[in-house]
């Protein structure tokens, strides 16, 4: 049986959390953590730990056939892969940032200026379109400290937080583009491997819809059904079922994370009672 063969970086934050989604898919790996290639006993899959910049081009080289990496790489590197799904973490931006003590009076601010990054053919596509010449230095690592040391004017670079702006004396002024963690590939795969992937799919899927709903359990008097029963939907309709207490009635649904508080509070004003909230494993629709 063939083994669909996935790219993901060998060490980080974006590697942890890949590979813990495939260990909440059931997907687990039976090698050590210092292993270059790892396969699972229990899902046809093999993975490779590479330097995430080298991920892409693996991709397209057909070494891989699936990987995992941050959507800036494959914005930066170029190579005409798909972006297969969206993975929903790891999210940063790529922003420009300019000194705390410089007045920002907009894009044209950069023009004829030197800007330090790890991220040239993404600046350089951004600049481009918006009619502004600058001088793009490459640089790798310890991109913050360019303004001070004196080697450009300003810096293109990954923002999460913004503190390790701060303290290198630097503001963002413009965000240039967002990422998040994706899945790349190509559409050359063989027919099992794309059944294997449309599995695993499946399963990041529903994992990752699980995570995003809460199961809630509530009490609710009967002449306030109608109106609870419209506040939670859920997937189809929610469960009801008659309590022993003639005029109550128990309610079963599913809330989603985003809307959650507020539709807890509005069911209280709706006279329910007894809220049970239960996390979801996995959620299958």
């Amino acid at each position: 049986m063939e083994k669909l063969k996935i790219a993901i970086q060998k060490s980080g934050r974006l590697s942890e959390k890949s590979m813990q989604l495939f260990e909440e898919c059931g997907i687990s790996q039976n090698n050590g953590k210092r292993k270059l290639v790892a396969t699972s006993p229990d899902f046809p899959v093999e993975w490779l730990f590479l330097r995430d910049d080298d991920i892409p081009q693996y991709v397209y080289d057909g070494v891989a056939d699936i990987g995992i990496v941050g959507e800036n790489e494959v914005l930066e590197k170029g190579y005409p892969v798909e972006i297969v799904e969206k993975l929903g973490f790891a999210r940063c931006k790529l922003s420009l940032a300019i000194s705390k003590e410089n007045e920002f009076t907009g894009l044209t601010w950069f023009q004829g200026k030197r800007i330090a990054t790890s991220y040239p053919r993404i600046l350089q596509n951004f600049f481009s379109e918006k009619g502004i010449q600058a001088e793009i230095h490459q640089i790798s690592g310890s991109v913050e400290i360019s303004p001070a040391i004196g080697l450009a004017d300003g810096i293109f670079d990954i923002v999460s937080s913004g503190s390790t702006l701060i303290s290198n004396g630097l503001k963002e002024v413009e965000t240039v583009a967002k990422s998040e963690a994706v899945i790349i590939g190509k559409n050359d795969l063989s027919q099992e491997k794309k059944e294997i992937l449309g599995k695993l799919l499946f399963r990041i899927r529903a994992t990752q819809k699980s995570g995003k709903n809460k199961y809630v359990v509530l009490n609710a008097p009967n002449e306030k059904l109608d109106e609870i029963i419209e506040l939670i939907p859920g997937m189809k309709s929610p469960t009801v079922m008659s309590l022993a207490d003639e005029g109550w009635s128990s309610v079963h649904s599913v809330i989603n994370e985003d809307v959650f508080w507020d539709v807890i509070d509005a069911l209280k004003q709706k006279g329910a009672q007894g809220i049970l909230v239960i996390p979801i494993e996995k959620m299958i629709v």
